[in-house]
């Protein structure tokens, strides 16, 4: 996933929308009119309204998800660039419905490889959310985020979930 690690202040001159959102901000990157990624920025971060056709749309998107998680499906343009390994786990990703999980242990499984090869796509995800890793916990409880146990990672895992219906 792709996730901004440093506490500085970040520039918004890469991003065409950056928005707070209520499980923290997100900087939207395109190229070609193409969605590349959705960042997590640290929550000091100012934002910045949609500059593209597109940004307006992931606005309009997203809010349309934080209204009604179950019934909602992201339809966006994404270049989604990894090797096909990733590419496989993150298309069983999106097949996971709003509301509920696998573990990393039963998706590895789905996809006659380890967990932590699973654990390790999800990590390089670079449009969570719309390639809901989230959606994927530990056979021991809720599991990493972006690669992180920090529990400003996991805190954003935790609000989806159950924002989307699933307690852990």
């Amino acid at each position: 996933m792709h996730y901004h690690q440093s506490r500085s202040i970040v520039s918004n001159k890469n991003y065409t929308l950056i928005i707070k959102l209520p499980f923290g901000v997100v900087g939207v990157r395109e190229e070609n009119n193409v969605l590349k990624s959705l960042e997590f920025l640290p929550d000091t971060t100012k934002e910045k309204k949609a500059v593209t056709k597109l940004a307006a749309s992931v606005t309009s998107q997203l809010q349309a998800y934080l209204s009604d998680p179950l019934a909602f499906i992201f339809e966006l343009p994404v270049k989604k660039q990894g090797t096909a390994f990733q590419q496989k786990v993150w298309h069983a990703l999106e097949k996971i419905p709003a509301g509920k999980v696998m573990t990393y242990g039963e998706l590895a499984k789905q996809l006659n490889t380890g967990a932590r090869a699973v654990g390790n796509a999800c990590r390089h995800n670079p449009v969570p959310l719309l390639v809901p890793c989230h959606r994927i916990v530990s056979g021991k409880g809720l599991g990493g985020f972006a690669g992180d146990r920090h529990a400003g990672w996991t805190r954003i895992k935790r609000w989806l979930l159950a924002h989307e219906g699933y307690s852990i």
